[in-house]
Order: structure tokens, then sequence, then C-alpha cells
């Protein structure tokens, strides 16, 4: 495996990242190790993961899982949702930061992480007190590189020249939403990360499902995301998209290519992008989105893929 710099800091990760959001919900203990597993058997070394994911439920999974290889994984958690019936632990206050990556620390059985990010921006404190509590993480040696998920471009550069001009750890990773139907990260995101040098980890490749076919056809699953989740319901509801998600998947079986690992693979060869995060309730989801580690992306067949979408206008809108 060819592994990669993350942005400026140095690190080499995996061409993929395993998202663990299904441990301990989707995936219980026994098919989390099996996921965890195959992914540590293609080499990957990145592991991303969150407080609230299953109620801390995954991180106390994925703590036992990397318990004897840690020195040699890439570990991520994240700060901002409600985790408790506490209605103080939720947002990126010092109180709230503080707090909550000692019981991340606990739950993974771990001194450190390598990545933590502010899940969401929290409007209610102000970016310099979120950017001082990371910077005090940082020098504590509780985390090694901040970082953001889900901030708009402006949000991240505010928050790069508040790290200048003050001297704190800067973010150093984003995490932007991105697929073939979900491209507003080309607009402003991917260029400022090129620009400033940022890691980029990007979550959703296959849209929630909606682009490895199985809801393009006239037999829906019973079961998915785009089934049971209004949110992602909601997200993928404008007329266009499953259209879109089925040409790109006519166009993907008609070149005799795996719909997932197509789509996992068109994410990757974006020039921002360090490594989309892939994953999975179970082995065979999982095997669809690592068969994209086989798949070469030339520049024409981006090119064809990416005409199947609206490309966004750009940020001026000219």
């Amino acid at each position: 495996m060819e592994y990669r710099l993350l942005g400026h800091t140095g690190v080499r990760v995996s061409p993929l990242c395993f998202g663990t959001m299904s441990f301990g919900g989707d995936a219980d203990e026994e098919t989390s190790a099996t996921l965890y597993q195959r992914c540590r058997d293609a080499g990957i070394n990145f592991f991303d993961c969150a407080n609230s994911y299953s109620d801390g439920r995954a991180e106390e999974i994925l703590g036992r899982l990397i318990a004897g290889s840690r020195d040699q994984l890439v570990i991520t958690s994240k700060v901002f949702a409600t985790t408790g019936p506490d209605s103080l632990a939720r947002g990126a206050s010092r109180r709230n930061i503080m707090a909550e990556i000692d019981k991340s620390l606990k739950r993974l059985g771990t001194d450190h992480l390598d990545i933590y990010f502010i899940h969401h921006f929290d409007e209610a404190t102000p970016l310099p007190e979120t950017m001082r509590a990371l910077d005090d993480l940082v020098r504590a040696g509780k985390i090694l590189y901040p970082a953001a998920s889900n901030f708009a471009a402006w949000q991240v550069a505010k928050a790069l020249g508040l790290s200048a001009q003050s001297g704190w750890a800067p973010f150093a990773v984003i995490q932007p939403m991105y697929n073939l139907v979900k491209r507003t990260a080309e607009v402003e995101i991917l260029p400022m990360a090129q620009s400033e040098g940022l890691g980029v980890i990007t979550y959703s490749p296959l849209g929630g499902g909606l682009l490895t076919g199985k809801y393009a056809t006239s037999q829906r699953p019973e079961q998915g995301r785009l089934v049971d989740n209004k949110a992602y319901q909601k997200r993928y509801e404008a007329d266009w998209i499953h259209p879109t998600a089925a040409r790109f998947n006519d166009f993907a079986r008609q070149r005799g290519y795996n719909p997932p690992a197509l789509a996992v693979a068109w994410v990757a060869s974006h020039p921002a992008v360090s490594a989309p995060i892939i994953g999975a309730r179970n082995l065979a989801q999982l095997n669809d989105s690592l068969a994209a580690l086989d798949l070469t992306m030339t520049p024409e067949l981006r090119a064809e893929i990416s005409a199947l979408s609206p490309t966004p206008p750009t940020a001026h809108d000219r």
C-alpha cells in the first residue's frame, strides 16, 4: 500500500480511513472486530471515531481492538454532540472539551489522540476559547493535532488566523462531506485546504449508500440510512440526486466497475483529499469499499464521472 502524507503533519496514513460510527450500533462487538481486522489486513492504519458514536461504545470497542498496536495507528475522535444526560456536556466550550477529552482517552485506552476534531462549528462559543483549549491539550500531550469537522472554509480560515496570531496549535486536518452528489466542498473548502496544507479526510463517499446502486432500482431495500434516517433522506432529497446516482451506477456497471469502489476511488482522486472515510455494517460492505484500493482512477475517468453530476458554481458565482 502506498501511504499518503496527511497535509503538512509529516504523518503518513493509508489512502483510506475507516470510520467506526457503526461500532456498538449497527455492528456488534464481534462484527466490529471482524471489520477492524479486515482493515488492518488490507494495510489501513487510520481509524476515525467520535465520543458520540453509539453513546461512547464505539470508542470503547475501538479501544479494545487497538490495544497492543496503538503505536502503529493514527486514531481520531471528536467532541461536540451531547453524550449523556448532563445538559452541559455539549459544544466546543473549554469546559466541555476538557471534560470530554479525558472520557475519550479512557474509553480508547490511550494517553493521547493523534487527531482531535471539533465535530461542528459552535456558534455559542467564541472561537478563541475553543482554539486556546485545543492548544492547551496539545501542550499537555493529550492530542497531537487539532482538527475541524463540518466547518465552512471561512470558519477554518478564521481559526487558522487566530492560531497564527496567538501562537496556538492550528487546525491541521479537516473533515468535510464529499461525494459525487455532494460536491460543495469543491468550491472553497478543498481549495482552502490545498492552499493551507491541511490534511483532508472526507466522509460519506457513498452518499449514505445512494451511490452503491441499491437505491437505484425499483426494488428498494427495506433497511438502510436512506430508509431509516430522516436526516439522510433530507440530505439527498433534491430531485436531481437519485437520477444522478442511477446514471453513475449504469456508468460503473457498463464499464465493469463495482459502483461502491468507483465512488470511493473518485473521491480519493481529488488532489486535496488525503483519505476518504469508508464505513461498513458488515464485511461485504467493507470489501466493496476496500476494492477502491485496486482501482486506477485516471484523469480521463475522473472527468467522465464528474460530468455525471452538476459542477458547483465558483465562490464568486461568475
